[in-house]
């Protein structure tokens, strides 16, 4: 893909700007304050904000408006659809639908709040309002979003008494809330068995202070304007199985009250008596237009209510009106979702109508789902067509002949006066399963071929799919039944067959695409940000099901979910905890095992450990070995150099691009023969020096530093070398100069931890010298750039890597693969190299191009800046040690003693020292079972060690020397367990450098240590794995897992022919750590390092026979002009080998 036609941005110079078109765009915006209008909202309830943050939004690049916003409650705006909720955390804050913050943070002078103000006069011809204070605030554009009142019978003896309450505003819960607790273990009564007379009810029994809670509803059944009598008859069967007695048919007639005025019982008007000390009315709502009406301001007679027109302006020019207090066609909705489309409607035409075509508010979708005292209970689009007759028929063929906008015709009339009105024309389908408390009725055309509405109870999934299909009107392309039988499938509930315009939220009019478009632009990486950006789930919350699937379906086409979790520990992918962490800013183990993890006090195990040290270094970059990060690395890590065979490391600095002066050649030279290290050049082009011992690193380290040099991270998942060919640099073939592109590329992704380690390699032509072509990313020079590979990889399963775009200015390299670099270590799998990462994408290459060209999720910014932000973090981990005397302590053999030990045995091969060779067994030996003749209490160690350790995520360890043996000391979970320090597998002494874990149950699947493949075990054989909550550490070379705790103690979890010994440990008084074992002299015979180290001569030269065959080759003669290569230069032989000796005579 050629980088011209696929470079975002190209891409978005095609595309108007903000959706604006150029002339609108040339004009000065944003607008100084001095040129700003003021729009001032009375009313700071859940429809007032949302009118708010829209405005702010679309007006955010204009700024043509100044807000004020006047509230009467003393609170901030907040959830009054999720009142209930109240009672369970009693926190005002809580429901709060912005923190308090949030208001602060907008522009400067964009808005202004005012709370515990109520107002009291509008003055239309001033352009003011008066503020119970005393404060006049001038508007150029007034928004009414008064809400309304609950309504209280006046009407009924006894409605003033103490006890008697509405259920609308935090301060009725609170009042209720203090009511209730002087007359606990009485019954309460909610009148009103509607929407808000279940919530009521709910709300009352979530208080737990009444014995009984009764509901008392007028009709023959709840909910009568959203259900049928079936379905209204199933919620009562079914609220009444969860404690709340349902009264049907039944009016208060009178409160009545004792001589203290508090409410004592209720007399219906059928003469029965009723006991109960506190009574709530949720029997409907009342507009509060009381101001505008004393402003002159047009209000409906009937029902009350402002009147407003389509575009929301009231009868008084620059003033408009919407949520509850709007009355539009003779209508009030006592329901958030037309508020708030009101709201959307207004924002719009005020700050987008210049540009586009003005909105209109339509009649409403008054579809309704929600989840009232457990029951999900849905109700949609003509509800009641089989009852009332439609409202609407979808304007076609017959079926539309004799009716007009749903009114029945002149000849329908006729009859009706002589045989009765006419059978609605529809038909009902219903399913009743009273097992499983289901009810559906979907209401369609006669013919079957458009649905009109429905309601259904228990089951409610397919809400979201059915309720675009009455707003479409278009014919149905399955027979009705299909509706019933496909709706009851199991599982989670789908949103990959919805249409991007498809409303998912009602409360706030919010779509799938909606959704789609914040987790696209990576805006929100998790479903709480989904919920503050874009409101859904805020309201009622019955669509969060369906929001939480949309939001992982998503999130999985961006390859930002993977199915396999991370360990027994955490229900998690790796992709899936890299979010968790990184959307909540979790910095530590604990925190992350609280929040994500299954057990909240688990230490994590060999697997999930190095994977969060990972996770969280790809994110904050702190040094691995400070004290919350220690005990999460792989030996490697923590001791910043790869550990060898014989226990030694690794020393491996920065060549970066394989460039490298003489002055630092020599430095590498004289501490490697200063402290007698094997050498060797590596095909990433540095090099290595092995047998460092520990004790020594950090003087090593001193000694590079000094010379200009740096940690090479070769023992991190992370960018271990970018190679190069020397391109333009010396090459007469190069056409670009790959050293220098090299040389950057390592020196901006280097420390940079990820999956697995990244190599690159950059070549200058396409004689491809530097095989950029089998790395994580390569490029290869060509006239105009450089083309983009990646996904390569050597190993054990090699791949060759793939174009990901031609042509590339050098300029555009980096971003390139800041992108590819970052979205990989945002979304692969534990391990997971670049190339099986590709091969798991949906789509493989073309959907990374995709991704990364062409920006498809809208995250490639993201990305870029995330990746700008890791490189700013770099720092030598080698230098951080060497400045920190607290970080060094951790650099010595034994805690104990400064006394040393071999651990095997040195042999000399090709002039150079190196450790002899494992051998191919195991030690089979059962150290566990160990008879010892006699066990004494030994102090090993001053507690102190541990002092400042113990609290460290993952536990601690030590190494300690007694006599010739070496011990390992762990401390976990406040306990001390002590074990032999060497692993029988292959006879290594580290198994205090292990990682520490437990095993929250069985593990999984068995498996094969030496492949990995599964196991299984033979019938009638004990399951090897250790029981549930065993603490175990994990040998650092090949994995073996033994048992620090319990009858167990000792056994290796997968190599049941491997064993360690154990020994009894405490911590005492005197400030020592004992540990109880046996006489020298015999702890040494069993487990002494002299006895167990490897030796020279257990294993066969694998090159002897070779070599025997090579001598015989060389004493043959050479005859011809071969017999020249013997020539002598000065004198003297040249011989591979060096100077004097031993080598091949040339």
């Amino acid at each position: 893909m050629s980088w011209a036609d696929s470079s975002p941005g190209m891409q978005m110079e095609r595309l108007p700007v903000d959706g604006h078109d150029k002339e609108e765009d040339g004009k000065q915006y944003p607008k100084p304050p001095s040129q700003r209008k003021q729009i001032v909202v009375i009313g700071l309830g859940m429809v007032g904000i949302a009118f708010i943050e829209k405005l702010l939004k679309m007006d955010s690049k204009r700024r043509e408006y100044d807000i004020v916003v006047i509230g009467e409650e003393s609170h901030l705006a907040y959830n009054r659809v999720g009142l209930t909720s109240f009672f369970q955390h009693r926190k005002v804050e809580n429901l709060y639908l912005n923190p308090k913050d949030w208001y602060s943070n907008t522009p400067a002078g964009a808005l202004n709040y005012h709370l515990n103000t109520r107002v009291t006069e509008i003055h239309t011809e001033d352009k003011v309002v008066s503020t119970s204070n005393g404060d006049t605030v001038p508007y150029d554009i007034l928004v009414l979003a008064t809400g309304s009142d609950a309504l209280l019978p006046r009407h009924t003896p006894g409605h003033d008494a103490k006890g008697v309450f509405v259920y609308r505003t935090i301060d009725d819960l609170q009042k209720l809330i203090e009511y209730a607790g002087t007359v606990t273990g009485t019954t309460g009564a909610v009148v009103g068995g509607g929407l808000l007379g279940l919530e009521a009810a709910k709300a009352m029994m979530d208080l737990e202070t009444f014995k009984h809670i009764k509901l008392i509803e007028r009709n023959r059944w709840v909910l009568s304007r959203q259900l049928d009598a079936d379905a209204g008859g199933m919620v009562v069967e079914l609220v009444s199985q969860l404690g709340l007695d349902v009264l049907l048919s039944k009016r208060v007639g009178r409160i009545e009250v004792d001589e203290k005025n508090a409410v004592k019982g209720v007399t219906f008007e059928d003469g029965e008596y009723m006991d109960c000390t506190c009574i709530m009315f949720a029997i409907g709502i009342k507009a509060r237009d009381e101001l505008a009406r004393k402003a002159g301001i047009k209000c409906a007679d009937r029902g009350g209510g402002i009147v407003i027109n389509a575009d929301l302006m009231t009868s008084q020019q620059d003033i408009y009106a919407i949520g509850e207090c709007a009355s539009w066609e003779s209508q009030t909705f006592g329901l958030i979702a037309p508020g708030i489309e009101m709201a959307e409607i207004l924002a719009f035409n005020l700050t987008q109508a210049k540009v586009h075509t003005p909105r209109k508010f339509k009649r409403p979708d008054l579809s309704t789902k929600l989840k009232l005292l457990g029951v999900e209970v849905a109700s949609f689009g003509d509800f009641f067509a089989d009852r009332d007759g439609p409202k609407d028929l979808p304007a076609r063929g017959h079926a539309a002949k004799k009716q007009t906008n749903g009114k029945p015709g002149i000849e329908d009339q006729v009859k009706s006066i002589t045989n009765g009105p006419a059978p609605p024309p529809v038909k009902a389908l219903t399913y009743k399963d009273p097992f499983q408390s289901i009810y559906k009725k979907y209401i369609f055309t006669l013919d079957g071929k458009y649905l009109l509405g429905g309601m259904m109870i228990g089951d409610t999934k397919d809400y979201v799919k059915l309720v675009p299909m009455v707003k479409n009107q278009k014919p149905l392309e399955v027979p009705p039944s299909q509706f019933i039988l496909g709706a009851s499938r199991d599982g989670e509930e789908g949103g990959d067959d919805l249409t991007d315009d498809t409303q998912i939220c009602s409360c706030h009019n919010v779509t799938k695409g909606d959704v789609v478009k914040v987790v696209k632009e990576g805006t929100c990486k998790s479903i709480g940000e989904v919920k503050s950006c874009t409101k859904a789930g805020t309201g009622c919350g019955g669509c969060m099901p369906l929001v939480q699937s949309i939001f992982n379906q998503q999130m999985k086409s961006m390859g930002a979910e993977v199915s396999n979790h991370l360990c027994p520990h955490f229900a998690y992918s790796r992709a899936d905890l890299f979010n968790v962490i990184s959307v909540k800013k979790l910095e530590d183990f604990p925190s992350i095992m609280r929040e994500a993890g299954k057990d909240a006090t688990s230490l994590g195990c060999e697997v999930c450990k190095p994977t969060i040290a990972s996770i969280l270094a790809s994110i904050y970059n702190k040094h691995i070995m400070t004290k919350s990060l220690n005990g999460l690395q792989e030996t490697n890590d923590k001791f910043l150099g790869n550990i060898q065979r014989n226990g030694t490391f690794s020393v491996i600095p920065r060549v970066a691009g394989g460039e490298i002066t003489p002055d630092k050649l020599i430095a590498i030279g004289t501490l490697a023969k200063k402290y007698n290290l094997y050498c060797k050049i590596t095909g990433g082009q540095r090099i290595d020096m092995f047998g460092a011992k520990k004790q020594d690193l950090p003087d090593i380290w001193t000694g590079l530093v000094a010379a200009g040099m740096e940690s090479g991270h070769a023992y991190a998942k992370s960018l271990r070398t970018v190679k190069s060919c020397v391109g333009t640099t010396w090459c007469r073939f190069g056409i670009g100069d790959s050293v220098g592109m090299a040389v950057r590329l390592e020196e901006r992704y280097k420390s940079i931890r990820s999956p697995h380690k990244i190599k690159g390699g950059v070549s200058g032509c396409v004689r491809e010298c530097a095989e950029a072509q089998n790395k994580d990313f390569g490029l290869i020079a060509t006239e105009k750039g450089f083309n983009v590979f990646v996904g390569g990889n050597g190993g054990s399963k090699p791949r060759h890597s793939e174009l990901l775009a031609k042509d590339v200015p050098p300029d555009d390299v980096v971003p390139i693969l800041d992108r590819y670099l970052m979205f990989y270590i945002r979304t692969a799998d534990k391990l997971q190299r670049t190339a099986r990462w590709i091969e798991q994408l949906p789509g493989g290459i073309g959907y990374l191009r995709s991704v990364i060209l062409e920006d498809k999720l809208g995250i490639c910014s993201a990305l870029e800046e995330q990746m700008n932000a890791l490189v700013g973090t770099f720092f030598c981990e080698w230098t951080a040690v060497l400045n920190d005397p607290k970080l060094r302590e951790n650099f010595s053999q034994f805690a104990n003693t400064k006394e040393t030990i071999p651990t095997a045995e040195a042999v000399t091969q090709r002039g150079q020292t190196l450790s002899a060779f494992w051998p191919s067994g195991s030690t089979k030996q059962d150290f566990r079972t160990t008879q010892w003749s006699s066990l004494t209490w030994q102090p090993m160690l001053l507690a102190s060690f541990f002092a400042d350790k113990k609290d460290q995520p993952g536990g601690a360890s030590a190494a300690l020397k007694r006599g010739d043996t070496m011990l390992a000391l762990f401390y976990l979970k406040g306990k001390y367990y002590t074990t032999q320090q060497m692993c029988p597998h292959k006879r290594t002494f580290a198994l205090s450098d292990g990682l520490i874990g437990d095993t929250p149950s069985r593990a999984p699947p068995l498996s094969d240590p030496r492949t990995g493949a599964a196991a299984s075990l033979p019938q009638g054989d004990p399951d090897p794995r250790p029981e549930p909550s065993s603490l175990y550490v994990s040998c650092p070379y090949h994995k073996r897992n033994f048992t620090l705790n319990g009858a167990d103690a000792g056994k290796c979890s997968n190599d049941a022919e491997l064993s360690v010994a154990t020994f009894p440990v405490e911590e005492r008084e005197d400030g020592w750590i004992y540990v109880k074992l046996p006489p020298v002299e015999e702890l040494d015979a069993v487990l002494g390092t002299g006895k167990w180290m490897v030796k020279e001569g257990e294993t066969e030269d694998a090159f002897k026979k070779l070599d025997e065959k090579l001598k015989g080759m060389r004493s043959r003669k050479v005859v011809g002009s071969q017999a020249e290569m013997g020539r002598r230069v000065g004198g003297t032989a040249v011989k591979v080998g060096g100077e004097g000796g031993g080598g091949l005579d040339w």
